[in-house]
């Protein structure tokens, strides 16, 4: 799954470990999901579009492709 964390992570200055914090994961979770080996649970997803302001669809893409 593609996602866009990792850009909007650093425009708002955000260590890994900081928006990990945030959201009750760990950095290494963070690096997983910004990397794309690892996809956020549907609870987790709706955390970081909440924490962001943006509809999980902007910040997930679903690649068919890859599946």
């Amino acid at each position: 799954m593609k996602n866009v964390i990792r850009t909007l992570r650093t425009e708002r200055g955000l260590s890994q470990e900081a928006l990990g914090t945030q959201l009750g994961v760990s950095r290494q979770t963070i690096n997983a999901i910004e990397a794309g080996r690892y996809d956020p649970s549907l609870p987790l997803a709706f955390r970081f579009a909440r924490f962001f302001g943006k509809p999980i669809e902007d910040l997930f893409e679903y690649d068919a492709e890859e599946a």
